[in-house]
């Protein structure tokens, strides 16, 4: 019975022991939590992909809430996220032009050449290391081992036809596509604009010719019939300066190979 009550005894003063200094060093370590910092952390997406910049959505809010960061600082979350954060702080929210990602590539199975028969890792950034850069002609063009459909969190992105498109309306614009393309040939546009241009290719107009059916040629004669000098061709790929673009439609009808669109 003695035994026993010593072993109580013993566990008890543990216990209490323990508890005394649980007690103290909670005081002691206790961090001041920022309240517009979990109001912040709320209003965010939640994904963490990291295309703000920062370590997940933990690490953004901490960002904004001491200032460190501005409030529209994730693509995923947009202007909404951007007003409800500003309404948090009290701050003016600048809204930023709504982008979505684009792939520069019409090269579809029918349009585009091969070099070999590829039998490899079907991943497009082990293919990059292979002579050529994949089995297509175009060196500039879209693989379509879906390296990119892996890196989407949102399911925005899918090969089809052996080419990667864009569903813009489910875009978030976090950028992950870009980083995983070895080829760079996808880029960020405005979610409004009508125009852009379907390739990537930088070579001249009869190497593309015998690559690929739908090409860019270089030939300029987009830039020659834009009204507002919105288009340009530069190392034989045409550019669209979205900034200038009206939306007139006039390069799209101008262009032989039909790859603005």
């Amino acid at each position: 019975m003695n035994t026993v009550l010593i072993a109580i005894l013993v566990v008890g003063s543990i216990g209490l022991i323990v508890g005394v200094f649980l007690s103290l060093a909670s005081e002691k370590f206790h961090v001041q939590v920022n309240e517009n910092e979990e109001k912040i952390r709320a209003v965010l997406p939640g994904n963490n992909c990291g295309a703000c910049g920062y370590p997940g959505c933990d690490g953004l809010a901490c960002a904004i809430a001491k200032k460190e960061a501005p409030i529209n600082q994730c693509p995923v979350g947009g202007n909404e996220a951007a007003k409800k954060i500003g309404e948090i702080l009290h701050l003016e929210v600048e809204e930023n032009i709504h982008l979505v990602a684009y792939v520069k590539c019409k090269g579809t199975c029918d349009k585009i050449q091969r070099q070999y028969q590829y039998d490899g890792i079907h991943d497009c950034l082990s293919a990059a290391v292979v002579p050529g850069s994949g089995d297509k002609k175009c060196r500039f063009g879209c693989m379509g081992y879906g390296s990119c459909v892996k890196a989407c969190a949102f399911d925005a992105i899918h090969v089809i036809d052996g080419v990667a498109q864009v569903d813009k309306e489910k875009c978030k614009s976090c950028q992950k596509c870009m980083d995983a393309c070895p080829q760079h040939l996808i880029e960020m546009v405005p979610y409004e604009s009508l125009c852009h241009v379907r390739c990537n290719s930088h070579d001249k107009g009869p190497v593309v010719n015998k690559n690929c059916k739908t090409g860019c040629l270089g030939c300029m004669m987009c830039q020659k019939v834009c009204p507002t000098g919105a288009i340009k061709v530069e190392n034989f790929l045409a550019h669209i300066d979205y900034s200038k673009c009206i939306h007139c439609g006039k390069c799209k009808e101008k262009c032989p190979r039909k790859i603005i669109e």
